[in-house]
């Protein structure tokens, strides 16, 4: 049987007018020479003439690398970071922060016109918030190189089989990304630096004990006592808690404090949210406040409602939400989020706010919270989107569904289904932007029977 091989690389320099940008933010060519065939080109803008080269061949695309800009774009900004075109974490640092969104947006509308087939009948103005220093909730892979004699800490590179080596990160809030370079001289200096592939990294509102810090240190191997002093000195002198990870996500536990609270207030709801160091929160924390502010003026809940809450997590939306109806019921198929969202609820002294567990892939049709009658709809599904949920809930009850989305595909599939299929109008829809300088999209649409 013969062997594959992968397509030639041709290295040389190339001259590429830019057409357009793509989803997730390489500028988009159709080279000279080569019959016109698409090349996707990291670095680049609409507008502009680069020299590029090759990186990547396949049989219906080429992907490529801006080597010098020829003619800029007025769009074009310098890049804040020394480590952009390397690090993976963010790709559109050199657009202008207007473009940028107004680029999401554009994005979001088309996806809308291409997959679902429908169109918003409003464009919401876009949310935005902190552009710098915004990120709470991350990942950092951790590689000990011994050519370069030194562990690196920080994103992957552009090529994920690299770790970008870091020294700042202005995206990540300053307690941390201001600090990148004495993690990696932490773990450079411990006895189990081979054995620790990555530093998960989250934020909540300091207290009288620690700053609100927390990392967790997956490690392949037991610690000894010195690593353990080590990690633990570095956590008491900048009073962030660090957890230990020596295998699944049960087997995290505290280093130091013995017992750290993390938790993070929605003031204007006068709510407060306890989390562990593993569970997902939104990673913009005043973005965040402002999606929550933005569902509720879409979904407009009144006193006497009975508001259902899918993917519901921590109760980010739900526990808001008990402050001002009947009652708000939240579903989530976490089952340790769901539990901390009950305990959320009962410090919080939400009576009427109430969780369940179940896989909303699944069958739910046979499930006591299915059967139960509801004005409104508010979700908030991962990246899959929420189809499977939505042709099993009985949707002529909803005078009103608010979706909030993390992919503009999927949102675009289960808006053409709800307008489509069920009679939904698609009356509001609009971009937040979560995720400044990166090309995720984040969005809010209102549907209205």
């Amino acid at each position: 049987m013969a062997r594959h091989r992968a397509p030639r690389i041709d290295r040389t320099p190339f001259e590429a007018d830019i057409l357009d940008l793509s989803h997730d933010g390489r500028g988009v060519a159709r080279r000279e020479g080569e019959g016109g065939k698409v090349t996707f080109v990291s670095g680049a803008l609409p507008g502009e003439r680069v020299l590029a080269e090759q990186t990547a061949k396949s049989r219906h695309f080429d992907q490529a690398r801006t080597l010098q800009v020829l003619q800029a774009s007025p769009d074009r900004v310098e890049p804040r970071c020394a480590h952009f075109g390397t690090c993976g974490g963010c790709v559109l640092q050199h657009l202008a922060e207007d473009r940028q969104i107004a680029a999401k947006q554009r994005v979001l509308l088309e996806n809308f016109e291409r997959i679902g087939h429908v169109a918003t009948e409003t464009v919401l103005p876009p949310l935005t918030a902190d552009s710098w220093g915004y990120r709470r909730k991350g990942r950092f892979s951790v590689r000990r190189v011994e050519k370069k004699g030194k562990t690196l800490v920080g994103f992957r590179e552009q090529d994920p089989r690299f770790v970008a080596e870091l020294s700042v990160c202005h995206t990540v809030i300053p307690q941390i990304g201001e600090r990148i370079g004495e993690l990696a001289a932490l773990v450079d200096g411990l006895q189990a630096r081979a054995d620790i592939p990555q530093i998960e990294f989250i934020a909540g509102d300091p207290d009288a004990e620690f700053d609100g810090v927390a990392l967790v240190f997956r490690h392949l191997q037991p610690l000894s006592d010195d690593d353990r002093a080590a990690l633990t000195a570095f956590a008491q002198a900048h009073r962030w808690a660090i957890f230990l990870q020596p295998g699944g996500i049960d087997s995290v536990h505290p280093l130091w404090p013995q017992a750290p609270q993390l938790a993070f207030r929605l003031t204007p709801w006068e709510v407060e949210l306890v989390f562990r160091p593993l569970d997902f929160i939104q990673v913009n924390a005043r973005l965040n406040e402002k999606m929550i502010a933005r569902a509720f003026e879409l979904l407009n809940p009144q006193p006497s409602d009975r508001i259902l809450d899918l993917f519901c997590g921590l109760g980010n939306f739900t526990l808001p939400l008990a402050r001002r109806v009947a009652e708000a019921v939240g579903v989530e198929g976490d089952a340790r989020l769901v539990a901390r969202a009950r305990e959320n609820a009962q410090r919080n002294g939400l009576g009427n706010a109430s969780f369940h567990a179940a896989d909303l892939t699944q069958d739910q049709r046979g499930t006591p919270w299915m059967r139960q009658g509801f004005d409104k709809l508010l979700l908030d599904p991962p990246r899959s989107g929420a189809i499977e949920v939505l042709q099993q809930l009985p949707l002529k009850q909803f005078g009103r569904i608010v979706y909030v989305s993390c992919h503009p595909g999927s949102l675009a599939r289960d808006a053409g289904y709800l307008v489509n299929e069920c009679g939904f109008r698609l009356r509001q829809a609009g971009v937040m932007d979560m995720f400044p300088h990166t090309a995720h999209v984040e969005s809010i649409a209102l549907f209205e029977r």
